[in-house]
């Protein structure tokens, strides 16, 4: 993007922000982002669909489209912000292998192995990790990711029926998807996908959801094994709220 902005020529060099970042092979069905961008002297000043126009050109054929832009404040700023972010993590029952996995859904989900998930045990972990918590369990064990204030306050966290991109109809018999759905102002490194790889332990019977809350009590990330780590492309930004 910022080098899309840049084929714009403009004045100076472009600053460019972007709410949330996310690691390779996670998705975004939305995101948001703020840049200045000043044009030569006696050349007016973009306009949103202007803007939206020129970027949405430079950015073929990259996987990525501008759906809306205008001018705001010089004080908005798209990271900080941000009042809340919602991630959507897709997940794809009763596939005894990957094979099963629908062609068009390749990349785009987790179906973890080992028979159906205990759907209302997931829940009523889920509920444990509501609200305002220490999350240094769930965050990355990585060491730049100490320098985090580990206090995450989560809004919204709960499990609901699915669907395949192209509807149910396309499923196989016993296929079923199901999202887990989680709403913050911010997220730890790497958050959201421990906890969902918690969650699916709870569900297949390997973790109980008393145990999810020692976990959490816990406050050590060295505490959930590295394989607990739900994958990357299962995980959606699904929308960022101002």
């Amino acid at each position: 993007l910022q080098k899309a902005a840049e084929q714009l020529k403009p004045s100076a060099p472009i600053k460019f922000h972007i709410s949330s970042r996310t690691d390779s092979g996670v998705h975004a069905l939305a995101n948001a982002a703020h840049l200045d961008i000043q044009r030569a002297p006696g050349k007016a000043p973009f306009t949103g669909l202007q803007l939206l126009q020129g970027l949405n050109h430079h950015l073929k054929p990259q996987p990525i489209r501008i759906l809306r832009a205008q001018r705001v404040s010089s004080t908005f700023h798209a990271r900080f912000c941000a009042l809340s972010r919602t991630y959507i993590y897709r997940l794809l029952l009763g596939c005894a292998h990957r094979s099963q996995i629908p062609v068009f859904e390749q990349d785009l989900c987790w179906a973890p192995p080992g028979g159906p998930l205990d759907i209302p045990a997931m829940r009523a972990a889920a509920q444990l990790l509501l609200g305002t918590h220490d999350f240094s369990t769930f965050r990355s064990p990585r060491a730049e990711a100490a320098a985090q204030s580990p206090v995450r306050t989560l809004q919204l966290l709960q499990l609901q029926p699915g669907h395949g991109l192209l509807g149910q109809h396309h499923l196989h018999r016993g296929l079923e998807f199901w999202e887990v759905k989680v709403k913050s102002k911010s997220f730890l490194y790497r958050q959201v996908r421990r906890m969902v790889g918690a969650l699916v332990a709870v569900g297949q019977g390997r973790l109980a959801p008393a145990q999810l809350r020692e976990l959490l009590e816990l406050r050590d990330p060295r505490a959930l094994p590295p394989h607990a780590t739900a994958p990357p492309e299962g995980l959606f930004l699904h929308s960022v709220e101002y």
